[in-house]
């Protein structure tokens, strides 16, 4: 993978990613890590166990949560990420960003590097 194949749709850096992290050292410690910041931080619930969390990346087919309504977004329109969309930022972005503010900082420099 090249560096810009480490940056999800998103923006987020995969390579900083616990998911992304605890797939490539094939550490169930930090799947569980990972598991519970989705539990306790973001107060998500996810369908699966936290031995089943595995991540090459949200530009791969082995992306840990295929159900990401931004990943699907970009997918559908066919951008390497949000950058890339003429709708940039879009209110789904716009969401995300209050808890990724670094995302927003990446995907803008991205942006002004088109």
């Amino acid at each position: 993978m090249t560096d810009k194949q480490h940056i999800a749709y998103c923006g987020l850096d995969c390579t900083k990613c616990l998911a992304y992290i605890a797939t490539k050292e094939n550490s169930d410690e930090k799947r569980h890590e990972f598991y519970m910041k989705l539990t306790q931080e973001y107060n998500l619930k996810p369908s699966i166990n936290p031995e089943e969390l595995n991540c090459d990346g949200c530009l791969t087919e082995k992306a840990g949560n295929l159900g990401c309504a931004i990943r699907k977004c970009a997918r559908g329109k066919g951008v390497i990420n949000c950058a890339y969309c003429r709708e940039y930022i879009c209110e789904q972005l716009e969401k995300y960003f209050r808890t990724a503010p670094g995302c927003k900082e990446i995907l803008d420099g991205i942006k002004k590097a088109i």
